[in-house]
């Protein structure tokens, strides 16, 4: 099955991610950020981050979810301050360091000290020399399996985020073992949308992300499983189990699909007869239940959706979440353009909406990299299919206040 946000997301959302600073040691190919060496001069202060957090703390239960990121967000020395002013207020601190120096068992304990509940660490590859090429720098992977001891020792609920590529898609079985090896909590895996310094890498084709999402449900019986710009993992989940309700044919799939299920039984072994999902996925996407704070307080749908809504130094974060132009619309299907528009998974998937604006310049369009064709589309004649699809000025302005 798959969740849904019991509060009504119009009015809070589920999660926020909060980018407390651009600067960081690593040099990612990924990168949505494009990181740099140095904090920016007008990043969010201690005094702002507080305020900052005492506003989403204002919130009624459930609070939202609060994620410290960035850049390395280690970088900041009042970090534990942070943390313990969000905690203390009732809000879930989460935290997403870079693997780099700064990252210690001494910081590790002193920010679950100050009452930091998760932690994540980026491992794109099974082996040094895939994951060492993705970061910029030799010795990230040896130090990231060093430090996962020292995370789930502490306390934390450990989280391993993998970006899979053209690049490292042939060693995602044994990355699955290396992260359940880790004693990992969640595997978070994240689907290139070409922004940042990501978007010159090898995204994959719709057909091989197709495979690979069937492949990542068939596994998550192992390990929890969340994606990010890949929403249409939620649609395969329901699918999946809706076949099997109906005693219909399990899913074929391409060469990706068939390689990655003989390669993951081959290292570790066949998936029980009846498996048992550990965490199912949660409805939430762009603007709908999620948002993104920069370094300097701007306010974006998501991180990797570049429409700005706001800042938090002018206008109070609610404000912008509930009544921004850009927020109302992603949280409507009915603005949507496209197959996405008529499609029954539309509710729990929505297609990734950074990734339609990447490859469209219209945010509500369809998402191009999803092959699934809904029923009612199939029906559609070209002229309602052409009157679907008609751009939204505004969406390809970029820029909605």
């Amino acid at each position: 099955m798959v969740r849904t946000v019991r509060h009504d997301i119009n009015k809070k959302p589920f999660i926020v991610i909060w980018e407390v600073t651009r600067a960081c040691g690593l040099v990612c190919k990924h990168c949505r950020a494009d990181a740099q060496h140095e904090p920016h001069p007008h990043q969010l202060s201690t005094t702002e981050g507080k305020m900052l957090l005492e506003t989403l703390a204002s919130y009624s239960k459930p609070k939202p979810l609060v994620v410290l990121t960035g850049g390395d967000p280690f970088e900041r020395d009042d970090l534990e301050e942070l943390v313990r002013f969000g905690t203390e207020r009732g809000l879930n601190m989460s935290l997403s360091p870079s693997v780099t120096p700064r990252l210690t068992p001494e910081r590790i304990k002193s920010l679950r000290e100050a009452g930091g509940k998760a932690m994540s660490m980026s491992l794109d590859g099974a082996t040094a020399k895939t994951h060492d090429k993705f970061r910029g720098f030799s010795g990230t992977f040896e130090k990231t399996l060093e430090m996962a001891p020292h995370i789930n020792e502490a306390g934390y609920r450990l989280q391993i985020n993998s970006t899979l590529t053209k690049g490292n898609i042939h060693e995602a079985p044994a990355l699955l073992k290396t992260v359940m090896e880790m004693q990992a909590k969640m595997w978070y895996v994240f689907f290139l949308v070409p922004t940042g310094r990501g978007a010159d890498l090898g995204a994959l084709s719709p057909e091989e992300r197709e495979d690979v999402l069937h492949w990542l449900s068939d596994v998550s019986n192992r390990i929890a499983i969340k994606t990010t710009e890949a929403p249409q993992y939620r649609r395969v989940v329901m699918q999946q189990e809706e076949a099997i309700e109906k005693g219909l044919p399990p899913y074929e799939g391409g060469e990706l699909y068939r390689y990655l299920t003989e390669e993951t039984t081959k290292l570790l072994g066949a998936v029980p007869e009846k498996p048992r999902r550990p965490r199912s996925p949660m409805a939430v996407n762009s603007g709908s239940g999620f948002a993104f704070i920069d370094h300097i307080g701007d306010v974006y749908p998501n991180g990797f959706l570049p429409l700005h809504c706001g800042n938090v130094k002018a206008t109070p974060f609610q404000e912008i979440y509930s009544n921004s132009p850009a927020f109302k619309a992603l949280r409507d299907p009915d603005n949507w353009h496209g197959k996405c528009s008529v499609c029954e998974y539309h509710s729990v998937c929505g297609g990734s909406r950074s990734t339609a604006y990447a490859l469209t310049g219209d945010y509500t369009a369809s998402d191009p990299t999803c092959i699934y064709i809904p029923p009612r589309w199939a029906a559609m004649s070209e002229e309602e299919r052409q009157a679907s699809t008609g751009q939204n000025a505004e969406a390809g302005a970029g820029q909605l206040s």
